[in-house]
Parts: C-alpha cells; structure tokens; sequence
C-alpha cells in the first residue's frame, strides 16, 4: 500500500483490496462483546483460527497500530490515512484485530518519553500481540487522588527493590507485563518523588488476585509486590519525573474509555439493535424510540469531537484536559445504551446467563465506568476547573 498523501485515492483502493482479500469471513461481524475481543499476549488463547490469521495478517502490514511509525512495528500512516483505515474497516465490518493496553496506553507514552532502546525492546511485540500489558496506578490509599502512590522503589544499585501494592489493576492476572508508578524519592513532594516503571509479572515477588464485581465478572484485580527485583534500565523518562509521563498516559487512557461504548452493538445503529431485541412488532414505545434518538445523537457527537482532538493532536496540540470531557462522556453513553437495551428487554432481560446472553452482567458491570479512569465527579471538576475555567 502506498503512504504517500498526495494520492489518497490509490492509497483507500488498495487498502480497500487488500481488507477485502484478507479479511476472514468470521471477523467481519463488527465483534461486539467480550467474547469477540483480541487481547493477545503470551497467554492469549485464539478463539479461532479466523481471529488468529487476521491478527498475523493485520500486524504483518502494521496495521494493528496504523499510524505508530513503521521502526517501531506500525503502518506509518497519516493522520489522513488512519481516517481511510477507519472507514473501510467500518464499509467490511472488521472487527478490531487486537485491543490492548499496550496500544492505546504505554505506546503512546513510550514514543513520546521512552529512549530508543525501549522502543525497539517493548513496541513490536505489542503490535504483534505477543506481550499484554496492564497498569499499575491506583492503589488502596490511592485513587482519584493518584499523586499520593507510596508503593516504594528502593535504589539497590544495578536494580530497584519494589514492594507495595496496587488495586483495580484491570487483567492484571492474564497480563505479561504492568507500567507502574512507584516512589522512589519518599521525602519529596507527593506529585514529585514519583518514577514510571516497566515490571515483568513473571518477576518473583508479585502476585494478583481477583476482585470479584457485583456482575460476576474479576475483570480487575489486587496486585502485590513483595521485594521485586526490577532493572534500573526499566525506568522510563528520568528518575523522580514519572508523574509528566502519568498525566500523559492519563489523555490516552480517557480517549480509550470514551469511544468504548462503541463496542457495545458491533457497529450498528443503536436504534436497529434495540428493535432486533424487542422481538416482533419492532420497538413501538415512542419514549424509548426517542431516548435511543438522542443517544445516537450524543454519540455522534462525541466521535465527532474526537475525530477534532486527533486532528489537533496530529497538528502538534495535544487533548490535555479536555480526555476529562470525553471520558465522561463515554462512561454516560455507555451506561446510557445499557439501560436501554435492559428497558426493551423487560422482565426477560434479567436473565442470568439465558437466552438473551449477558446483558444483565453487562449492565452491572457498566456501572464501574464511572469509578475506573477517573470519577465522573473527577472529570466534571476538571472540566469546571481546567477546561471552563470557572471558579474553585
């Protein structure tokens, strides 16, 4: 495929061949649920040979990650480019060959401050799924208020002694590795003091268990470590500076959250999918009609603000702040479609593992978006404060 953008139109036909000749069959259903997701890692068992070739074949051309420069694994694509990418994905129904952590978090963080040793090293097996990440931030002590990490690195030398213990640690009991911020400067100031480190999970010393959530599920887990060797090469920026990397990956993280409400009806209209569940006569209750009306509206506004903060972003300003205003967002779209899928649904929409799936599960577990990532009541003071600019 050609990455010049003087020609766009050759760029999207062969892009346009190429999905259509490679894409299998089985992965071009949009992928909605759990269950259609690609996490990959060392662990990672492919639910088919479909979801196996399709990822070989999408990292093989770099388009796991379209626009992370082509050294480093990815396509190298424009900003341009990527927009193409996403609409004839979306003209096939492609599922996503691979989501993870690594992607959408640690990358963009370790283009920006990692050296180039730790671009080689951690990049290309993350585009090719062979390495899942998780990350280590909140802790007991530590949550909204994220500055206030005591998991402490003591300097030994060649290596750091880390002992501490973090929460919420999304799959971190399926991951290979965490980005994690420990303390390693305990008499500094709490937003100084802070360092940003890569842990391998195999490491002695740390160990995971499960939280389990109200909706069954241990997506999120506990993770302790107990006198964890970790390499002083690790580290990633300077010593002592790991919060500036924080409140990078921070955007990123929030960018993620809101388009993740996407996923929920494998591309399609919200309002198809509502009249597919209430069965036959379609969806006759005007409220919910025009509730699922103003939920596509909000959604399309808020890809739309996206879309405008990646532009800025490629033109060399960054979201900053404003993640807050998108994650919020997508956390309230999110719980939005749930509650109106479970409406439809009725008294069959509460069953437990049965002929309408998980939805109940899904539901409960949507109410935890507005706790990871940040609090609603974070987001929405941050914008009051940072973004408007209104008084404390």
């Amino acid at each position: 495929m050609q990455t010049d953008t003087h020609q766009p139109e050759q760029f999207r036909t062969e892009l346009h061949d190429w999905l259509s000749d490679n894409c299998p069959q089985e992965m071009r259903d949009g992928g909605s649920g759990e269950s259609a997701i690609c996490w990959g890692g060392k662990r990672w068992e492919f639910t088919s040979q479909a979801q196996k070739t399709w990822l070989s074949r999408m990292a093989a051309k770099g388009l796991t990650t379209p626009t992370w420069p082509k050294a480093y694994g990815g396509a190298g694509l424009s900003r341009a480019q990527e927009k193409v990418f996403t609409v004839e994905m979306a003209a096939i129904n492609a599922r996503s060959p691979l989501q993870s952590f690594g992607i959408w978090m640690l990358g963009p963080a370790l283009l920006k401050f990692g050296t180039e040793e730790q671009k080689q090293t951690y990049l290309p097996p993350i585009t090719r799924g062979e390495v899942r990440w998780c990350q280590g931030y909140s802790e007991p002590g530590a949550g909204s208020d994220l500055a206030s990490v005591q998991t402490r690195a003591e300097d030994m030398g060649d290596h750091y002694l880390i002992n501490g213990q973090k929460i919420w640690t999304s799959y971190a009991d399926q991951a290979d590795w965490i980005f994690a911020l420990v303390r390693t400067d305990r008499e500094a100031s709490k937003h100084t003091g802070i360092s940003f480190i890569l842990i391998d999970m195999a490491s002695a010393g740390v160990t995971t268990r499960p939280i389990r959530l109200i909706s069954g599920a241990s997506v999120f887990c506990e993770t302790f470590f107990d006198n964890v060797k970790v390499p002083k090469e690790n580290v990633v920026g300077e010593v002592n500076k790991g919060w500036d990397i924080a409140k990078y990956l921070l955007t990123h993280e929030r960018e993620m959250i809101s388009g993740g409400a996407q996923g929920l009806t494998g591309g399609r209209a919200l309002g198809a999918v509502l009249a597919e569940s209430a069965g036959e006569g379609g969806l006759t209750d005007a409220t919910l009609r025009a509730e699922a009306m103003a939920c596509e509206v909000d959604a399309l506004a808020v890809d739309l603000t996206l879309e405008r903060y990646k532009d800025q972003a490629e033109a060399g300003r960054g979201v900053g702040d404003a993640s807050a205003m998108l994650k919020y967002m997508g956390t309230e779209l999110n719980k939005r479609r749930h509650e109106l899928l479970m409406s439809v649904g009725g008294s069959d929409a509460l069953e437990w593992d049965g002929d309408h799936g998980n939805l109940p599960a899904d539901w409960l577990r949507t109410k935890a978006n507005s706790i990871e990532g940040g609090t609603s009541e974070v987001m929405l003071s941050i914008l009051s404060r940072r973004v408007l600019g209104l008084p404390g």
